[in-house]
């Protein structure tokens, strides 16, 4: 974990900000005494989960014998 003081965030912010970019988890000091913790935001996934996949693991390759439109269309009229 890298050390910075305020002093250097106001002047030297570009610095770390590379850095954090870096990965680097950045300690905040004032007069010697740590008062933050700056840490990088995880970058974003570049791909969405395969939901489908991770549902017929959850639940296995059973179906159901309606389906959610028919459902939907069923309880309608109840309300």
């Amino acid at each position: 974990m890298g050390k910075a003081t305020v002093r250097d965030l106001r002047y030297n912010f570009r610095k770390i900000e590379a850095r954090l970019r870096k990965g680097e988890e950045i300690e905040v000091h004032k007069r010697k005494t740590p008062i933050a913790r700056l840490v990088p935001i995880p970058p974003k996934p570049t791909e969405y989960p395969d939901f489908a996949a991770r549902a017929k693991r959850v639940f296995g390759p059973r179906k159901t014998k309606t389906t959610g439109t028919e459902l939907v269309a069923e309880f309608r009229g109840e309300y």
